[in-house]
């Protein structure tokens, strides 16, 4: 089995706020929203992976690997913690650039302070074309941006 960091160049990390009330479980992305994410990165000659979270202790440990493992740009949504310390710490402690995502329809969240770590942008109220427009600002970042294919992600 080849090691972790073959496997991905971008990581998409979902924060615990999007839980099925009634499994307490983390929302996937939708497998459409999905599909077009890992299309539109390989299109680019870069990969995808995607973590969702249920707790504070599963971000942080997402981010930490996210540095382990070599991650070339994370899309982190981080659902209510925005104003979690440690979490703060952790984004400050990226070895790499991010970009923050939520995915509320019209709705403005809070973010990070601007002085958060390696942010490139903030994504906010594209629902889940919040997903698509980061991970284009992410592989313009990384100077992948332009590729044969065009995918488009709706809501």
């Amino acid at each position: 089995m080849p090691e972790p960091e073959t496997l991905m160049s971008i990581l998409v990390i979902r924060g615990p706020e999007c839980r099925d009330s009634l499994t307490s479980a983390p929302f996937p992305l939708p497998p459409s929203v999905l599909g077009a994410l890992v299309q539109r990165a390989g299109c680019a000659g870069q990969t995808l992976a995607v973590r969702s979270c249920g707790s504070t202790t599963e971000v942080l440990t997402a981010l930490r690997l996210a540095n382990e493992w070599g991650v070339r740009a994370t899309l982190l949504d981080p659902g209510s913690l925005t104003d979690h310390p440690l979490l703060q710490r952790a984004v400050q402690g990226l070895a790499h650039p991010y970009v923050e995502v939520h995915d509320g329809l019209g709705e403005q969240e809070a973010s990070f302070p601007a002085s958060t770590g390696r942010r490139l942008a903030v994504v906010d109220g594209y629902g889940a074309r919040s997903y698509a427009l980061a991970l284009e600002i992410a592989l313009e970042q990384l100077g992948c941006a332009e590729c044969e294919c065009d995918v488009h992600v709706g809501t």
